[in-house]
């Protein structure tokens, strides 16, 4: 006699049923996660990674990159002026990124804070909108928790 051990028709139909299953409980929890998760990013990089680059570049400098010089100036010594005396970088690997793939902005002096002001354009792409995420929201944020 030959015996021959595989699963049947019912029974992978049974696990194809319940994997369906579980993925139609799953997948409606984590749909809107992406988006939070990006923002997320987006405020720990201008709270934190950015943030602690530019306050090392002050500490080093005496002063922030001017607007012109940029978020650049963390990653290579500027040229224009005001030419850094003791550039001790690269305080940053790369020029930041958001996660929508933009560049973060970046003005010094701010308009809206003393020293700088630092934000993402957020999920829209349009500056000046309700979804843009920037250092001086995330800072009354992380002040009223």
């Amino acid at each position: 006699m030959n015996k021959r051990s595989a699963f049947t028709l019912i029974e992978l139909m049974i696990v194809v049923v319940i994997l369906a299953v579980l993925a139609a409980a799953v997948v409606p929890r984590l749909a809107g996660r992406t988006q939070q998760a990006r923002i997320s990013t987006a405020k720990m990089d201008i709270s934190g990674n950015i943030s602690v680059a530019l306050d090392l570049y002050e500490l080093d400098n005496g002063r922030f990159p001017s607007s012109d010089q940029g978020l650049n100036a963390l990653f290579a010594k500027p040229s224009s002026s005001p030419v850094p005396t003791n550039w001790n970088g690269p305080y940053l690997k790369k020029t930041p990124i958001d996660p929508w793939g933009q560049e973060y902005k970046y003005a010094c002096p701010g308009t809206h804070n003393n020293d700088y002001d630092l934000y993402s354009i957020g999920p829209d792409s349009n500056e000046g909108s309700e979804d843009d995420i920037n250092n001086w929201d995330v800072e009354k944020e992380e002040k009223s928790e």
